[in-house]
């Protein structure tokens, strides 16, 4: 076991100031981190992780459906996902194998280079493309960043520096929850409102971190992508939407004609739209039963629509939409089935720290996605908030049966004002 400050196998790469100004100056945390070299990146682990990824997601995506059938969602699996994976490789016994079986091993030794070689592959998007007809180049972003929040005096495992090290490439930033959690709450709010570039300026709220705060595992994504084919604006005109009810509403309604993967089958059509580069696109399915369609949707159903995907000539109109979700996923996710790891008395994340029993207060996550004429701007952020299971009370039991001593005293300065003993209460007073 291994303290962070103090260890050689973990280098300190920054200084931190930490104090009770105003949190908005507050300097960036010390950052340590492991000697421990990040994997190298694995093709066919990356799609492993993939599989996983969507399994997950789609899990996810019906349970928060459930709860709001009628309303715009959106959230990202893959944040979601490798900030819960973070958590994982910490996780030992029962609790492991119940986020195992949710996660689809995601984070599990198993698939550790899965994990790592998918976080490689998606930050390797980024670049400068030409547009379809190699007329102009446009530059698309997408940056996954990961950045575990830690307490400053906790000792952590060296098994579990190494794991964040090789598969999330990160260190541990070190904050101090014990005397300041709300500096440190604002300290990591800046570093996801950085790494999405100001789209998730808060994405904890004041009362989320406690002085028992020991963990806050983030993951935080970034996406800005032209499409290939871009709508043209001069098209796009106000046209009735039909909402779940049948009432109508009024929306920009894009339009383009083009080359695009299509597909249609029993109660459903598909396309695919590419963004720049070819190495991303947005797939919209469209049920005749929304409803239906989306209570049975799976990551088994969505692959039938992919694969069924074939260029075809035609024409898309797609509303323009801009809006968010945020939740706190930690119901849905014991519900799914990995309850032990919210558990105060029963989870194990002995892989991390064996100084303190640490367990999962929260997982909040945040999404927002903004589609237009000329492509996509999104992010996200969720962050796994880890705390200390509070000592507990000592049960004492006192039973005053033989004689005794008693002094009546002032609290404040200590002065007994009464002393005494009782050797036999029932002799009556004389």
């Amino acid at each position: 076991m291994t303290t962070l400050t103090r260890v050689p196998a973990v280098v300190l790469l920054a200084v931190a100031t930490v104090g009770c100004s105003l949190l908005s100056s507050l300097q960036p945390p010390a950052e340590a981190r492991s000697n421990a070299a990040r994997a190298a990146a694995d093709p066919t682990a990356a799609q492993e992780a993939a599989t996983a990824v969507n399994g997950f997601g789609f899990d996810l995506y019906a349970a928060l459906r459930a709860g709001q059938t009628d309303a715009n969602i959106v959230f990202s699996p893959s944040s979601i996902a490798l900030a819960l994976s973070m958590a994982r490789a910490g996780a030992r016994g029962t609790t492991a194998d119940q986020m195992d079986t949710v996660m689809r091993a995601l984070g599990a030794d198993g698939l550790a280079n899965g994990v790592n070689s998918l976080d490689q592959a998606l930050n390797s998007r980024s670049g400068t493309y030409p547009d379809r007809y190699n007329s102009d180049s446009y530059p698309l972003t997408l940056t996954i960043a990961n950045a575990p929040f830690a307490q400053r005096d906790e000792r952590w495992e060296q098994s579990y520096l190494d794991a964040l090290a090789q598969r999330f490439d990160a260190g541990v930033r070190l904050v101090d929850y014990k005397a300041n959690f709300e500096a440190a709450r604002q300290q990591i709010n800046d570093w996801v409102d950085q790494q999405t570039n100001a789209r998730i300026p808060e994405l904890l709220t004041p009362g989320t971190l406690d002085a028992l705060t020991r963990l806050v595992l983030v993951n935080a994504i970034y996406l800005k992508a032209p499409w290939l084919v871009p709508f043209n604006e001069d098209v796009t005109t106000s046209a009735p939407f039909i909402r779940l009810d049948g009432s109508t509403v009024q929306a920009q309604m894009m339009a383009v004609s083009d080359s695009f993967a299509y597909a249609q089958g029993d109660g459903w059509q598909a396309v695919e739209l590419p963004y720049v580069g070819n190495k991303l696109a947005m797939t919209l399915i469209l049920p005749d039963n929304f409803a239906a369609y989306a209570a049975a949707l799976d990551a088994s159903s969505f692959a039938q629509v992919t694969n069924s995907l074939v260029e075809s000539k035609g024409e898309v109109d797609l509303p323009r939409f801009d809006f968010e979700t945020k939740a706190d996923l930690a119901d849905l996710l014991a519900g799914l089935g990995m309850p032990l790891a919210f558990d105060p008395d029963r989870a194990d994340f002995s892989g991390m720290t064996t100084q303190a029993k640490l367990y999962i207060t929260a997982v909040i996550h945040q999404a927002n996605i903004s589609v237009d004429e000329k492509g996509t701007e999104a992010a996200a952020a969720t962050a796994v908030v880890m705390g200390d299971t509070s000592a507990p009370v000592e049960k004492f039991q006192l039973t005053l049966d033989h004689p005794f001593l008693f002094a009546l005293r002032d609290l404040e300065t200590g002065a007994v004002l009464f002393l005494g003993q009782v050797v036999d209460p029932s002799t009556p007073a004389t």
